[in-house]
């Protein structure tokens, strides 16, 4: 048999993903303010399209019928939502008395309370010193010189809790100074404010709040040397080593407690992001209703108008490119609501499935996978984890991560149906923190009280949720109930 080189011609099937769904996937999985940024490089880089406030009621120059295609926010009953892929349409006559709405921003809010004041700006916290800044400050109010740069090294090395990190031979090698100098220096920055700041460590950091408190007497000293003592709990030794009786005991442990540990953190570094919500929930007479916060998207246009003055008389080659950001705009509109859809859809499955937290809260959740809502949605389980991933719903409870109302189920006792970890965990709260100083439940007691309410739960779960959850042992919660008082 003879070999050589030949040509074969055959056909075959496979599953290619085009750039297009690729990028219909990747939008499915932005939150609201993601989505935003990349919105703006879209509009950056396509001219023909453009944006309208997101509450516009058509003022200003509208475009004729046909030359725009908005994206609308989408708002579906739950039911609806599970059955139809179009949105409710909701009856233009509203009870003002019985709806309530969500506002977007503040500026939603002027007017509705009746006075014509607008808004007060003043009220608006501005943004605070971090903790480097403010000590600069005071190095500059008391230092000058040679001091001054060695406040500064000093102060360089604070950590973002108040501690000093540093060698202070080491720091008076390098600066070509005194040992000595830099200590006198450093017993002058402990002064600053916050109180404590500057310590080396956290007997140090508490000694320095003790001293300007005029509270540093021996016995103080002496506790301050022993916080290992404190932390244990051995109120016997540490009596006969400070020389003190039981009230005076109590006493210094409770003006211990009253000294901050980390002096620094009150500056708080970076800001706090706020969380913004990308769904809203509420209830109606005619039941749940879900929809998009619409707030924080732009309203995204097509302006073919403008594609139809650019290819006017244009160049084959200009009108072929005219044409692909005519069609990429055309997507990325279609794209952008059936994401909102999507969304929606899931969301009011998660709503329809979770009803009873919503109604009666958290001990009524139902154990609930991400299978279950694509089976019931007719979608596959890898979408619904990327509509679930960095989105947040914000209902009459409070606001919380799609992902929080996923969680496995614990079993009942008398295997009649199941219950969300997430309610086992909060009667687990309930149950510790309730629990008196004098009877400290330990975790074979949790879990035989809640074996007793119906849940089958061993004792390392029960120890795995309570450590989940930050709370110590038995042991460990009756050490501080009893540091407490």
């Amino acid at each position: 048999m003879a070999l050589g080189p030949r040509l074969d011609l055959r056909q075959s099937q496979s599953l290619v993903m085009t750039p297009q769904l690729q990028q219909a996937i990747k939008l499915l999985a932005l939150s609201n303010l993601e989505l935003d940024a990349y919105l703006a490089e879209a509009l950056e880089g396509n001219p023909l399209l453009d944006t309208a406030a997101p509450d516009s009621e058509g003022g200003g120059d509208e475009a004729p019928e046909g030359d725009v295609a908005p994206v609308e926010a989408a708002t579906l009953d739950a039911d609806q939502a599970l059955s139809s892929d179009s949105g409710a349409t909701d009856d233009l006559d509203v009870d003002l008395g019985a709806e309530s709405f969500h506002h977007d921003s503040a500026s939603d809010s002027v007017g509705l309370s009746g006075d014509s004041e607008g808004i007060d700006f003043d009220s608006f916290a501005g943004e605070e010193d971090d903790l480097h800044a403010h000590l600069l400050a005071q190095v500059g109010e008391c230092f000058d010189g040679l001091e001054a740069l060695i406040a500064e090294q000093l102060v360089a090395m604070i950590d973002e809790a108040g501690y000093l990190r540093a060698d202070l031979s080491e720091l008076a090698q390098r600066l070509g100074v005194a040992l000595a100098l830099v200590e006198a220096v450093l017993a002058r920055v402990q002064c600053f404010d916050p109180s404590g700041v500057g310590g080396r460590d956290l007997a140090e950091c508490i000694a320095i709040q003790a001293r300007e408190a005029d509270r540093y007497d021996p016995a103080m000293a002496t506790m301050i040397a022993h916080l290992d003592l404190v932390a244990k709990g051995a109120f016997p030794q540490l009596k006969r080593i400070c020389g003190v009786d039981d009230e005076d005991l109590a006493d210094m442990i409770r003006e211990l407690r009253g000294y901050d540990p980390k002096p620094g953190l009150r500056f708080g570094g970076s800001a706090a992001q706020a969380v913004v919500p990308d769904l809203y929930v509420r209830q109606t007479a005619a039941g749940w209703a879900v929809e998009i916060n619409g707030g924080t998207l732009p309203r995204l246009l097509v302006n073919r108008r403008y594609y139809t003055e650019l290819a006017t008389g244009a160049a084959a080659k200009n009108k072929a490119w005219l044409s692909e950001q005519l069609a990429g705009a055309n997507w990325l509109v279609r794209a952008l609501d059936q994401r909102q859809r999507t969304i929606v859809k899931v969301a009011s499955a998660i709503v329809k499935q979770q009803e009873g937290f919503f109604i009666h809260g958290v001990a009524h959740m139902r154990p609930l996978t991400l299978r279950q809502v694509a089976e019931e949605i007719g979608m596959h389980e890898s979408t619904v984890s990327r509509v679930t991933s960095n989105k947040y719903l914000s209902c009459a409870r409070g606001l919380f991560e799609l992902k929080y109302f996923f969680s496995s189920g614990i079993a009942a006792v008398e295997g009649d149906g199941a219950v969300s970890a997430e309610a086992v965990k909060s009667r687990i709260k309930a149950m510790i923190e309730g629990e008196d100083a004098k009877a400290i439940l330990s975790d074979e007691t949790i879990a035989q009280k809640l074996s007793a309410e119906g849940h089958d739960i061993a004792r390392r779960t029960v120890v795995k949720y309570r450590e989940a959850m930050g709370y110590g042992s038995s042991v460990q919660r009756r050490r501080q109930k009893a540091l407490a008082g």
